[in-house]
């Protein structure tokens, strides 16, 4: 009869155990649900916190410690840079959307090629008789590409309208970040507690590591477009390219998000062609074609730069986290496969103390 019991109150007790984990399971899952669509909003806002926190305090010991004050003016800088970001960005889509149905009207005059477009290497002439056409007839000789051209506007549309919610999603982030600036002292030991409870006494350690890492990227992905860029601006400004400083800021712009700045340098390089073929033409090619390729060398010198951690290991989370979160992931990425490689290291260690205490 005892063990009747017993095996009874086991029952119960397993029944009691499952009720609850699985009423805490439910709890999470929601919580999960109703975060989802405030988490990358949140994560960047961190992300951004973490990077601007050293040019805050800076200006705090300068400025009489008003960090409000300096947090605020921050974020309004921002502000005022991104609202004729958006503006610029609206007008262009409707210009776009003018443009499409001008295209599709055959309201849209090209002026003839020059003599000049025969002498681009490869191309030339396939360019020159393609050029001509589309200046005697536009709509004919687009005729053949219209299912392309509807796809490639229908994917323009959609790129721009990401464009636009990633910078509204900036802007919250941008307020999310004033607000653990501002409560800096408390998310720091938030966090560190965080990590205190999940993985002991390492806890500070691995805190300082994922800001350090976290600065790391930030300083490399900001280093390597501002590089790409001076030196994209000097090769245009030489070759008189009109609006070189645009240009310079959309390759800066490419960069930081990961894009290549052949997107814009390639059709650079095609109109410094159609103005001549020399060797001034020739040179500037190259050295475009360099600068556009410079990131490859570039990261792996920037990325890693005052973290305890392998330059290899936080390139390849970075590269690795984008490919799988998409931007975010750059910097998740990266902090990630950094305390993944520390807590291997501490395992490795682990191992190699074992034979030591057996002695």
């Amino acid at each position: 009869m005892d063990k009747m019991t017993q095996r009874e109150e086991k029952v119960n007790l397993a029944i009691e155990i499952a009720i609850k984990v699985g009423l805490l399971a439910l709890v999470i899952y929601i919580s999960y649900l109703i975060a989802k669509p405030f988490m990358a909003i949140v994560v960047w806002g961190i992300i951004i916190a973490v990077a601007l926190s050293p040019v805050i305090d800076g200006l705090e010991k300068r400025f009489a410690h008003r960090k409000k004050i300096i947090i605020g003016l921050t974020v309004v800088i921002i502000a005022v840079l991104l609202i004729p970001t958006y503006m610029l960005s609206e007008k262009t889509i409707e210009s776009s959307q003018t443009l499409v149905h001008a295209l599709k009207d055959g309201n849209v005059t090209i002026p003839p090629p020059t003599e000049k477009v025969k002498e681009w290497p490869l191309i030339g002439e396939k360019a020159y008789t393609f050029w001509d056409s589309a200046s005697k007839n536009l709509k004919e000789t687009l005729a053949p590409f219209n299912e392309r051209i509807k796809k490639l506007a229908e994917s323009v549309f959609t790129s721009m309208m990401s464009g636009l919610s990633t910078i509204l999603m900036f802007v919250g982030s941008m307020i999310i970040a004033a607000v653990f600036l501002i409560g800096s002292e408390g998310a720091t030991k938030f966090y560190t507690d965080l990590l205190r409870r999940l993985v002991g006494d390492k806890g500070p350690e691995w805190a300082n590591l994922s800001t350090l890492t976290v600065r790391s990227v930030v300083t490399g992905v900001l280093g390597v477009a501002l590089i790409q860029a001076a030196f994209a601006l000097i090769g245009l400004m030489l070759m008189d390219v009109p609006l070189a400083m645009v240009w310079a800021v959309g390759i800066m712009f490419l960069t930081i998000i990961q894009l290549p700045a052949l997107i814009i340098i390639g059709p650079i390089v095609a109109y410094v062609f159609s103005q001549g073929t020399g060797t001034a033409e020739v040179v500037f090619t190259v050295y475009m074609l360099i600068v556009g390729a410079s990131d490859g060398v570039l990261k792996p010198m920037l990325m890693g730069r005052g973290v305890d951690i392998p330059m290899l290991v936080i390139l390849i989370g970075a590269i690795g986290g984008m490919i799988l979160m998409g931007m975010i992931g750059l910097f998740i990425g990266a902090v990630i496969f950094a305390l993944a490689y520390k807590l291997f290291g501490l395992w490795m260690d682990g191992v190699q103390d074992a034979p030591d205490n057996a002695k």
